[in-house]
């Protein structure tokens, strides 16, 4: 590790199969904490290549749990976090309100790193078992339309980074590949992410790949559509930017998405949404979100088609009902 920090320090970058060699040799041991925390450190100071993104990615693949789900083609709605504003859990919720609209999805997810709250934790706040076996997978996929990945199950191999990540509380390039390591390998995805450059990222990998995307960036820093202002929005259709006024809803303003302050908290914020008591800017920040995914999985549909379609499943209790099944579903 020291050649390589020497080399990182010279402001140098890694090719991509050096990026991967060091995601492989940091998941067998060979590196102590102070190690990984000075490599993670190296990305949080200069933005990361293409190469590298790559690199970690295939590396962090090759040792994945892979789990076969192309039977249901599911979609994936995952954030890559660290955007600071510990909102509520925006995506989660958008994932069960898709699931109530009749799309398959394949959550993946983990622990809050630098916010409160991630999915994992409060979906096991609220008695959601984490689940490997692939046939109790495809189960809750048939009766809930959902399932729930734990990224720490699929990617045993970074048991050595995840007490780094979680000490130093700060995004890392972790957080920019997890919406790119999804162990179902889905076909569809909607991503949000922290910074236009990595958004032009993403389009790139998705493009490659044949991927049908949307990737949602708020222009005032949030990895998520929030209504607050202005958000960038590419997909495989082109850029275009959106706010409030498209979904025909009020502008939110930021401290009306607080995500709380401890997990029951955000677990709370939750649940009341779920039952379809969440204020109007709450609710309006889900559907808007929910409404992109509808329409990334089903493109024929106008964005106002899918904004009503993700209403019905959210106020007419559908998206609860899936929760429900998937927490019985063990």
């Amino acid at each position: 590790m020291k050649e390589i920090l020497e080399h990182l320090y010279q402001h140098k970058t890694l090719s991509r199969e050096e990026a991967r060699q060091i995601i492989v040799d940091i998941a067998s041991g060979k590196f102590n904490h102070n190690q990984i925390a000075s490599f993670l450190t190296v990305f949080i100071m200069r933005n990361i290549t293409l190469d590298e993104l790559e690199g970690f990615r295939k590396g962090l693949l090759s040792l994945c749990n892979n789990i076969d789900l192309t039977a249901y083609n599911p979609m994936d709605l995952c954030g890559t976090g660290g955007d600071g504003k510990n909102t509520f859990n925006i995506s989660t919720l958008t994932s069960f309100v898709v699931a109530g609209a009749g799309i398959p999805v394949a959550k993946h997810g983990n622990y809050g790193v630098s916010s409160v709250s991630g999915s994992s934790n409060v979906l096991e706040h609220l008695g959601v078992e984490f689940q490997t076996d692939e046939s109790k997978i495809t189960t809750q996929l048939k009766e809930a339309n959902i399932c729930f990945l734990h990224a720490p199950l699929f990617h045993p191999a970074m048991r050595n980074v995840a007490p780094v990540r979680k000490e130093l509380g700060v995004k890392t390039f972790f957080n920019m590949l997890g919406p790119l390591v999804n162990p179902a390998h889905p076909k569809v995805q909607m991503v949000g992410v922290f910074n236009l450059e990595l958004a032009r990222t993403y389009k790139y990998l998705f493009q490659e790949e044949s991927v049908q995307y949307s990737i949602v960036h708020a222009l005032d820093g949030f990895d998520e559509v929030t209504l607050t202002g202005e958000c960038k929005l590419i997909n495989n259709r082109g850029e275009s930017l959106i706010n409030a006024g498209s979904f025909k809803v009020p502008k939110v303003s930021y401290n009306e998405l607080h995500g709380g302050d401890t997990v029951a908290e955000a677990a709370e914020i939750f649940t009341n949404i779920l039952n379809g008591k969440g204020t109007e800017a709450q609710n309006n920040v889900v559907l808007a979100n929910a409404a992109l995914a509808i329409q990334t999985y089903r493109p024929e549909l106008g964005l106002h088609e899918a904004f009503e379609t993700a209403r019905e499943s959210l106020l007419g209790l559908r998206a609860k009902r899936m929760f429900q099944i998937l927490k019985e579903t063990k």
